[in-house]
């Protein structure tokens, strides 16, 4: 596919992003989506093949993927800042977001601070809040995680410190008027609870909740075929719908 592959620029940094503007319907709303804790933006190419003709963007944050790795800066603000550098390069006006585990918190956080470019929001398994991490954290994610998985190369080890020093716990508590897709691993590894379920249904005025009975934290892995019908049917309501090419 023809896709742009760029990068905008953040202070002396570069963010780096995917975008499917090329071959997509410039009727139809975009969507903006925000990977996961060690997710590139290159992990996400098949999502945006297969949401066509809908416009699709991702980013890789900070320290992921082919992105700038700064010294400082791995707080949720910071993360925020990414978002808005990408949107505001692209001259996003109105958008969906699409957000997967730590990326959610990154997603919340923009939403508050932008309210008025958001019209839906997808929420992939995490609950409603930016965690702190333990002290022992970077070592273990690094060398249990990062290192067997063979994912060094997707998040650098500045960026996994950073983020173990500068990350603070931050919960979100602020009413959401948009609607909102929680899509929801039922197995071992999911990283929501009955009570993360709850606090958004208290939280959000419009909520939908699919559970994934065959999934647990990785719905993209083990149930990719539900998960695109349920995205698409969610980002299609009110009928904007998706023709095949």
């Amino acid at each position: 596919m023809n896709f742009i592959s760029d990068y905008c620029n953040l202070d002396k940094n570069r963010i780096h992003f995917l975008d499917s503007k090329p071959e997509s319907n410039p009727l139809m709303t975009p969507l903006l989506i925000c990977p996961g804790l060690s997710e590139t933006a290159e992990e996400y190419a098949d999502l945006l093949t297969q949401l066509l003709p809908r416009r699709v963007v991702v980013l890789s944050f900070r320290g992921r993927g082919k992105s700038d790795s700064p010294l400082r800066g791995y707080d949720l603000i910071d993360h925020i800042q990414d978002i808005e550098a990408i949107v505001s390069h692209l001259s996003l006006e109105s958008f969906n977001l699409f957000a997967y585990s730590r990326g959610v918190s990154f997603a919340l956080g923009y939403m508050y601070n932008n309210p008025n470019k958001i019209k839906k929001v997808i929420l992939q398994d995490y609950p409603p809040e930016h965690k702190q991490m333990s002290t022992e954290w970077a070592d273990d994610y690094i060398h249990n995680y990062l290192i067997p998985f063979k994912r060094t190369g997707n998040i650098s080890e500045i960026a996994v410190n950073g983020i173990a020093r500068d990350a603070t716990q931050i919960p979100f508590n602020e009413m959401i008027t948009k609607p909102v897709l929680i899509l929801r691993g039922m197995l071992e590894g999911t990283l929501i609870t009955e009570e993360d379920v709850q606090k958004y249904k208290e939280l959000i005025e419009d909520c939908t909740v699919i559970e994934f009975l065959e999934s647990g934290h990785d719905i993209r892995s083990s149930e990719s075929e539900k998960q695109l019908e349920v995205i698409q049917a969610f980002l299609n309501e009110a009928g904007e719908k998706i023709e095949q090419r």
